[in-house]
C-alpha cells in the first residue's frame, strides 16, 4: 500500500485527478469505479477543470441510497450528475450506478455485478472512507467476501450522513453498494481520506493488519492500492 501525503485538501483532490486522468490516459477506454461524499468532489472538479476526454470511459458507481429517486438531490445519481456526469463527455449508455428505485433490490445487485463482469472488470476503483472504516456502504463485521448487495445502514454512517439531508429522519437505512470481493477484483485502487476525523482509520490501513470492525483494512491484502491523503487525515 503507497502513501502519498499532501498538505491539505486541494492539493489531495489535484493528486487524485491526476492519478485517475494518467488511468484514463493510458486506457482511453477504462472502466472506473467511483465515489461519491465530501471527499471526491474536489478531485471530479480538477478532472473538469483538465478537459480529460471520457468519450469511450465507462463507470460504475460505489453505491446509491435505497429506496430513494434519481431526482432527489441527495441521490447519488443525481451527486454524481451535479459533479461529473453533466460536464464531460461521457456517454450515458457508459454510465452504470445502482438503481435506487427498483422494486427488486436483489435482483438489481445480481445485475449489476453482471454488468461490470461483462464489461471486463474494473480498471481503477476510487475510494473515499468512513469514519468507522466503511468503504462503499461496507459497513464493519459485514462479510469481507461480499458481492454488490443491499446493507443496512449503521447509526454512526446516518449520523454523518445526516449533514447533507434536512435532518437524520430524511436519511436512508439502507443502500445497495458494491462488496467487498467486488472492490477487490478491481485491478488499482485509489482511496481518498481528508480530514482529522478519518485520521483513526487512515492510522489504522497504515498497520497493514486486517480487522473486520474497519472494512477498509481488507486493502491491505490487495497487490495495487494507492492511499492519497492530506496531512489532518494522517495526524495520529
Amino acid at each position: 500500500m503507497r502513501f502519498i501525503v499532501c498538505e491539505n485538501y486541494d492539493e489531495l483532490s489535484q493528486k487524485a485527478a491526476e492519478f485517475v486522468s494518467a488511468q484514463i490516459i493510458l486506457k482511453p477506454d477504462c472502466n472506473l469505479g467511483l465515489a461519491t461524499g465530501s471527499t471526491p468532489i474536489g478531485m471530479y472538479q480538477k478532472l473538469v477543470d483538465m478537459n480529460i476526454d471520457f468519450s469511450n470511459v465507462t463507470t460504475f458507481n460505489l453505491d446509491e441510497y435505497y429506496p430513494i429517486a434519481r431526482s432527489n438531490n441527495q441521490s447519488y445519481h443525481y451527486f454524481m450528475t451535479e459533479h461529473l456526469y453533466s460536464k464531460v463527455n461521457l456517454k450515458p449508455e457508459n454510465i452504470f450506478i445502482p438503481n435506487g428505485e427498483t422494486d427488486t433490490p436483489t435482483e438489481e445487485c445480481k445485475q449489476y455485478e453482471k454488468s461490470i463482469a461483462e464489461h471486463g472488470g474494473l480498471d481503477l476503483q476510487v475510494l473515499g472512507i468512513g469514519q468507522n472504516g466503511h468503504i462503499g456502504f461496507n459497513e464493519p463485521s459485514e462479510a469481507l467476501n461480499s458481492f454488490t448487495h443491499i446493507t443496512q445502514l449503521t447509526q454512526n454512517t446516518i449520523e454523518a450522513n445526516s449533514r447533507f439531508f434536512k435532518n437524520i429522519d430524511e436519511v436512508p437505512t439502507q443502500a445497495l453498494t458494491m462488496g467487498i470481493a467486488t472492490i477487490m477484483r478491481a485491478k488499482r485502487i485509489l482511496l481518498l481520506a481528508s480530514g482529522k476525523e478519518k485520521a483513526r482509520v487512515v492510522h489504522a490501513l497504515q498497520g497493514n493488519m486486517i480487522d473486520p470492525e474497519i472494512p477498509a483494512t481488507i486493502l491491505a491484502a490487495h497487490n495495487d492500492v494507492t492511499v492519497i491523503a492530506d496531512k489532518a487525515a494522517l495526524d495520529t
